[in-house]
């Protein structure tokens, strides 16, 4: 009755392995010519995910009812919402990934495997209610994503970021593996129920010591300072649909693990893991605006906002309460739709032979040659500078308003005083491409799915998003309730 009851739970789950197994088969018996089969099909897997887990978020689900595997996994709604932005993530990667790889003529079936199985760790992750758990999700996650960073084989900047990312990774894993030896043998439990019930009497110094191995350990996997050095550096070399993806799906993931574990797992001891989480947070704001500053490359200066914008997840986190559990997921969905609209437009950039274009140097004057791109690149860097009435300011306002509810002032005031600073690096594309003097180097045409998944990112961080955002705060309430229910 319990295999029954919990394979009933992981439907979408299961949706995505047959189906990443099947294209696996179909992509070694097909070859290259199977890739947009393959993909299309992927595609398809994700929505059906997608749809599947819709109900249980707009449903709340909480409790013992959603314990899978004998509490291995909690299928509830704070894990469908973050399972949501996975996948339309992923479907989004696998959306703009063949024009790219088809100009080097490096397209292969296996991208949207990767992507799929990817995916599946990511959903595991999300689900985990036991260490154990946790681990499977994350390395399955991460076996993958090393295979996608490197996926350009003959091009050394991909090879370089792969080798940077499974060397840095694979430190990371032994870091949160040995953290979750100290706290299994100091507590006798690796699922999160008996973790926080071990520390409910008190927070020996090996239990303390495993708690900031597992956080450090993390950490690594959201690139919050001081474990964000690869960050620049892979997102950089990797192919920019790989990139785009990096900084939207596992980024969710790791946040989502990061949440449930602190809440979940640490739940008992909060100002043991706060400290930790308020100082990544500062760090993560501060060092994130500062060092895109000086970026010419457009892919490097993403990546610093990708720490950026960790800092203020992060403050959410911090509070420890259900208003900030439900801003940082609120934070996350524009997150996710303006880093997808952010790297789309990039993948746009090209010159008339196809080749990416990916420096200040080349969108001087855009508004001039490209005046729609242009636009919705305005709106989008003037969303994540949070500049109202746009959705970037109204994640910020939620995630500070959850902070100073929680007495978290000077937390709020120090992330107020940074996104000042930040806002200094996402002005500067509106000064290039507005006001420079036009160097038309932008030449290649956009295909229909680049424009679409622009138009939608666009669209979700603009004014008339906020006609949708007491329904968002309503599911996102409802799933942060559900993670303090299993606490």
């Amino acid at each position: 009755m319990e295999l029954t009851t919990s394979l009933g739970l992981i439907v979408p789950e299961l949706v995505l392995a047959v189906s990443g197994l099947i294209m696996l088969l179909f992509a070694a018996w097909g070859g290259n010519e199977a890739s947009k089969p393959v993909s299309i099909a992927c595609c398809v897997a994700l929505g059906g995910a997608f749809a599947l887990v819709a109900p249980s978020v707009c449903g709340g689900y909480s409790g013992p009812g959603t314990l899978a595997f004998y509490g291995q996994l909690r299928i509830d709604a704070f894990a469908g919402f973050a399972k949501l932005m996975i996948y339309a993530s992923a479907g989004a990667a696998l959306v703009v990934a063949p024009r790219y790889f088809d100009r080097l003529n490096a397209m292969k079936p296996e991208f949207a495997v990767l992507v799929i199985f990817s995916a599946l760790g990511m959903s595991i992750m999300v689900s985990a209610a036991d260490l154990i758990s946790l681990y499977i999700g994350l390395e399955l996650t991460s076996l993958a994503s090393y295979v996608l960073a490197s996926f350009l084989r003959d091009d050394d900047k991909s090879a370089e970021a792969g080798l940077k990312y499974f060397v840095l990774g694979a430190l990371a894993s032994g870091i949160l593996l040995f953290g979750s030896s100290l706290i299994y043998g100091f507590t006798g439990s690796t699922s999160f129920a008996g973790i926080s019930a071990g520390m409910a009497g008190g927070l020996s110094g090996g239990m303390l010591f495993g708690l900031i191995f597992v956080m450090a350990g993390l950490a690594f996997k959201i690139s919050a300072v001081p474990f964000h050095m690869w960050t620049p550096d892979v997102y950089e070399g990797a192919p920019t649909p790989v990139t785009m993806f990096f900084a939207s799906a596992p980024k969710v993931a790791a946040v989502a693990l990061l949440a449930r574990v602190s809440l979940e797992a640490f739940g008992s001891q909060p100002d043991a893991w706060q400290q930790i989480v308020t100082f990544a947070a500062i760090a993560s704001i501060v060092v994130g605006a500062l060092g895109a500053i000086g970026q010419e490359n457009l892919k490097r200066l993403l990546a610093f906002s990708s720490i950026n914008n960790v800092g203020f997840i992060l403050i959410g986190l911090a509070t420890a309460t259900v208003a900030g559990a439900s801003s940082m997921l609120l934070y996350l969905v524009f997150y996710v739709a303006m880093t997808v609209g952010s790297f789309v437009a990039l993948l746009m950039l090209t010159d008339a032979e196809g080749k990416p274009l990916e420096t200040f140097a080349d969108i001087k004057g855009l508004s001039t040659t490209r005046p729609a791109l242009a636009w919705c690149l305005l709106l989008i860097m003037f969303s994540l500078a949070g500049i109202p009435p746009l959705m970037g300011f109204y994640g910020k306002l939620v995630v500070f308003q959850a902070a100073v509810e929680a007495d978290l002032i000077a937390l709020a005031a120090i992330g107020i005083a940074a996104s000042v600073i930040g806002a200094f690096y996402y002005l500067k594309f509106i000064k290039v491409m507005f006001f420079d003097e036009a160097v038309d180097r932008v030449q290649g045409k956009a295909d229909k799915a680049q424009w679409a998944l622009l138009a939608l990112a666009t669209l979700a961080i603009s004014p008339f998003a906020w006609l949708l955002t007491g329904w968002l705060a309503s599911l996102a309430d409802g799933a942060a309730a559900a993670l303090f229910f299993a606490a």
